[in-house]
């Protein structure tokens, strides 16, 4: 398999307030996680920014200029967006080489440069709506992912697989009334943002795994043999994005799913083996949360290891 790694020094500038969860260190503790000899045929690659009209292929035009306007200049510190997502004067600039980052790992994968590509960016994505910004989250970056494979590379299905702890309220608001995008998510419930609910199905294309606090590695492992599993089989996507999130560890101070890096290997390989299935490979993963720099670390450095193994 060759494997392509995405990130940018300027993700280290997206600054958060004293004590917030997402933080800069999390992307230094992946990069130190992955300096290990055993990565040295990752093939790294700086992440390139988007043009800001990329934004609009999951955002409407509104929604883009709010932010931009709510963006502060240099020398002004740190503005809320809302209660929990915050922005510094290069927060403007990291979101959109997050954007960046994830489209050109679709086209990695749609043009044969990379089977399959992890993108080391932030901030995150899943919690951000159609029109808002929520959860650490200012742009959708796999549901834009989504849309750039689907408009430049013809793709007809494409899957998202949310493993993040937190429920990926953006993602499924964005694509609830589309059949063209599959959206299956394992969860936390009752957890932020409080949705989530098996019910919550959309066009029928809304897949949602809840599980309960404390549920560990064999009641997750279910959910995704029960219900993620069977959709993408059903589904037959052309391309398989995850929306990576690390915060179900049990180190984590978020969430109480009590996982290890052997589920996170796990799960990566079932995905991979319906990437080959159905996709060519194609396979594209995407950080979200992930909040204990330990945790994230050994975690992050298991996903890539399973990536690069095939």
């Amino acid at each position: 398999m060759t494997t392509r790694l995405y990130t940018h020094p300027i993700y280290l500038e997206h600054l958060t307030p004293s004590g917030h969860p997402e933080r800069p260190d999390r992307l230094r503790a992946i990069g130190r996680a992955l300096e290990h000899e055993s990565f040295d045929d990752l093939d790294r690659v700086e992440s390139p920014q988007a043009d800001p009209e990329a934004v609009l292929l999951a955002h409407p035009q509104d929604y883009l200029e709010r932010v931009r306007l709510a963006m502060p200049e240099e020398g002004q510190g740190l503005v809320r967006i809302d209660a929990d997502t915050s922005a510094s004067p290069k927060t403007w600039q990291a979101a959109l080489t997050a954007v960046g980052a994830a489209n050109a790992a679709v086209d990695d994968v749609f043009v044969g440069r990379a089977d399959n590509v992890f993108v080391a960016a932030r901030p995150p994505g899943h919690h951000a709506e159609r029109a808002t910004a929520m959860g650490f989250c200012l742009f959708n970056n796999a549901a834009i992912a989504a849309r750039h494979a689907q408009k430049a590379h013809g793709a007809e299905r494409v899957a998202i697989v949310d493993w993040d702890v937190h429920h990926g309220n953006g993602t499924q608001d964005i694509f609830w009334d589309d059949r063209s995008v599959l959206y299956c998510s394992t969860h936390q419930m009752p957890l932020y943002p409080g949705t989530g609910a098996k019910d919550e199905t959309g066009a029928g294309t809304i897949v949602n795994a809840p599980l309960p606090p404390h549920s560990g590695s064999a009641v997750f492992r279910d959910a995704f043999r029960s219900r993620v599993l069977p959709a993408l089989d059903d589904f037959r996507p052309d391309l398989i994005i995850i929306s990576a999130g690390f915060d179900a560890h049990h180190r984590d101070p978020l969430a109480e799913i009590n996982l290890d890096e052997a589920d996170f290997d796990w799960a990566t390989a079932e995905l991979m083996d319906r990437a080959g299935r159905h996709c060519s490979n194609r396979l594209v993963s995407l950080l979200e949360g992930g909040y204990d720099l330990q945790g994230l670390a050994m975690s992050v450095a298991v996903h890539v290891r399973r990536l690069m193994k095939g």
